[in-house]
């Protein structure tokens, strides 16, 4: 185990703020048969203090997507014969990223040549802080030395056969995963969050190691739901290292309340976004360090 690393403590908020002061943020996925993953990424930014949301995805699926909550926004974007986003899109997504403070992109946008240039083109681009997750990564995992000229501040959150894709490695022992992705982190300028069981995330220098979580999680749309959570924290001004051991801390957390109330087997991602909220307040109201 890791020596324990500081969680940063979360600013009260002030009586005159108003949505615009907890940050616009712009999520990025989504694809024909995949409008979940999108969706519980949105709900995930709202539920973590995202004062302003909008999910940018094919408009084939708008409809469906729009219809799971209505707090958050939604940008209908061009599409390819498979319903997956097209290339065409991309002046319409940097118009609507112009006035966001964060942008996340990955969750459930499928595969193809067309999202690998859509989202080289928004890493090496955006000067905003971004969440990459996900089909994302592996779009950047398809081109030669992917993670260079990044436009700025980026959290990369893959599960260990992603990152595998990511380095073009095969990494079967936790630890040598681990040193790869500090390696990757330096290198390249990122924070890494190597999703799994004790969650590892680098800055390259620091290193933490999560205590919270449980095998229930291991559910499809979880990493959906971390990383609209991490979006919202950036959005609210925590550093990229903060808000990826934040994030991964707070998401373990509401998955063990999840659990504890419907059982690891039963747990569904949505759970992990409706417990949010308790997780969210009983961390904001621990004595601060």
């Amino acid at each position: 185990m890791l020596p324990e690393t500081p969680l940063p403590d979360w600013p009260a908020r002030t009586r005159e703020s108003h949505k615009g002061d907890y940050g616009r943020v712009l999520l990025l996925g989504g694809a024909r048969g995949m409008a979940g993953s999108i969706a519980l990424a949105g709900m995930s930014a709202l539920r973590g203090g995202a004062g302003l949301v909008t999910l940018g995805l094919p408009i084939g699926i708008l409809p469906t997507v729009a219809a799971y909550e209505p707090s958050y926004m939604t940008l209908g974007l061009a599409e390819d014969a498979d319903g997956r986003m097209s290339t065409h899109a991309i002046d319409r997504i940097l118009e609507s990223a112009a006035d966001c403070h964060v942008v996340a992109c990955g969750p459930g946008m499928g595969r193809g040549r067309g999202i690998v240039a859509l989202v080289t083109q928004l890493y090496r681009q955006l000067v905003q802080p971004m969440v990459i997750d996900a089909d994302a990564i592996n779009a950047l995992a398809e081109r030669p030395r992917g993670l260079s000229d990044a436009g700025g501040p980026r959290v990369l959150t893959p599960h260990p056969g992603e990152f595998c894709r990511l380095v073009h490695s095969d990494l079967r022992h936790r630890s040598a995963a681990r040193q790869m992705a500090q390696q990757v982190a330096a290198e390249h300028n990122v924070v890494v969050v190597l999703k799994g069981h004790r969650t590892f995330v680098t800055n390259g220098d620091a290193c933490y190691e999560n205590q919270t979580g449980n095998p229930g999680m291991a559910t499809g749309g979880s990493g959906d739901v971390l990383t609209g959570l991490v979006t919202a924290l950036l959005a609210q001004r925590f550093s990229t290292w903060q808000g990826a051991c934040l994030g991964v801390h707070l998401h373990g957390a509401a998955g063990d309340r999840a659990a504890n109330e419907f059982g690891e087997v039963s747990l569904i991602a949505s759970d992990i976004v409706k417990c949010l909220p308790l997780a969210i307040r009983e961390y904001r109201q621990r004595p601060p360090h």
